[in-house]
């Protein structure tokens, strides 16, 4: 399988840094981005899995955001971030697409636990998707037999 590359979407970059240093301290790919059009800038070139994206950033918010990557990127995993959490941006995440929904502060094992579930739901997909290409080159044993 291959390694999980995350990308974290946060303005506050002392959360970045601190997060990303101790991700990469487990071994973890990790980019990260200071807002949502950085990180859509970073996912046109760098192959990324799981994108933990804040909610509440200046100009493009996470809401944004995430209908943006959903709608470019449909298989980048997104699991939404924040320390204003409401109802309300909650559902509307999820209706955008977000896999997950994390509080801040989140704990570091629970980052990781919830993207190492989004990154296992997209090889789920990619693998299904792969059998279903599959299974549309293959012929039947009646076709081959008939173009014999």
């Amino acid at each position: 399988m291959e390694k999980m590359k995350m990308m974290l979407v946060d303005d506050e970059e002392r959360f970045l840094s601190t997060t990303r240093k101790l991700l990469e301290k487990k071994d973890y790919d990790v980019l990260t981005a200071t807002s949502g059009a950085d990180a859509l800038e970073l996912l046109r070139t760098n192959r990324v899995h799981v994108v933990i994206l804040d909610v509440k950033m200046p100009g493009m918010d996470g809401v944004a955001t995430l209908r943006e990557i959903k709608r470019r990127f449909p298989m980048v995993e997104v699991i939404m971030l924040t320390g204003h959490a409401t109802v309300d941006s909650a559902v509307e995440g999820m209706k955008s697409g977000a896999v997950d929904y994390l509080m801040k502060p989140a704990d570091l094992e629970e980052i990781v636990a919830k993207a190492t579930d989004a990154f296992k739901r997209r090889a789920d997909i990619e693998d299904r998707i792969r059998v279903a290409r599959m299974r549309n080159l293959m012929k039947s044993p009646r076709e081959i037999i008939e173009r014999a």
